[in-house]
């Protein structure tokens, strides 16, 4: 059959037959592939499927709670993400965690964050639709296994990657939307805070403050439901 010859594999003989994945970004990984996130790592750090492998130094997979109730998913690595391996390390890193910790939220109990794209783009440019196409089955298996209450999408490519709303983030920050049975906000990125430090009321700084403790509340209003 023609589809057998497209379907090109690679494997690597530390890991198990569960490790052939289609090298050709275009051939989806199937649903449920993965049984952990420890298997999805090692797809991941061997992974082809895109060009932004071959300039990467780590893959960028994901860091805190695989079993929290809220996911956050941002754009793709930087270069502070490539050197560590680890998602949000950075400056805008540090001003996540400050703005998560303000409202008691830890990615140690409660948060567990991802990147649309597990490789960074050159000079940290927005990923291709090609480069998003080929990742995006790493992250919908992520979300899988997680499986969170609440997900945060940083940013309008982190928007219109998963969910496919292509409106500007100023205009639906704050909003929940429904996807996949699953709760989203989108949010500011960090680095566009950054960018925007100003405090006064209706600063960008002062929307995320209130969006923050509107995912606390609904957070809170889960956690109550499950109890009873």
């Amino acid at each position: 059959m023609q589809h057998e010859t497209q379907l090109s594999l690679f494997d690597n003989s530390s890991l198990n037959q569960r490790s052939l994945i289609p090298v050709n970004g275009q051939i989806p990984i199937v649903p449920g592939t993965y049984e952990n996130m420890g298997e999805l790592e090692k797809h991941c750090h061997h992974c082809h499927r895109c060009p932004l492998a071959a300039n990467r130094t780590h893959a960028v997979v994901g860091r805190g709670n695989p079993q929290a109730k809220i996911m956050i998913i941002g754009e793709a690595p930087g270069k502070n993400e490539d050197e560590t391996g680890l998602p949000f390390v950075g400056r805008s890193g540090q001003l996540l965690e400050n703005i998560l910790a303000s409202v008691q939220l830890s990615t140690d109990t409660d948060i567990y964050i991802a990147n649309i794209c597990k490789c960074r783009p050159p000079e940290n440019r927005v990923p291709t639709g090609e480069e998003i196409a080929a990742c995006k089955p790493y992250l919908l298996e992520q979300i899988r296994l997680v499986n969170p209450k609440i997900i945060l999408l940083t940013g309008a490519t982190s928007v219109k990657s998963v969910i496919g709303d292509k409106r500007p983030i100023t205009k639906i920050r704050g909003q929940w939307l429904e996807w996949e049975g699953r709760l989203c906000m989108p949010i500011f990125h960090p680095s566009y805070l950054l960018r925007n430090p100003s405090r006064e009321q209706g600063a960008p700084k002062w929307l995320m403050w209130q969006d923050i403790q509107t995912v606390r509340d609904k957070l809170d209003e889960i956690k109550t439901k499950d109890k009873n």
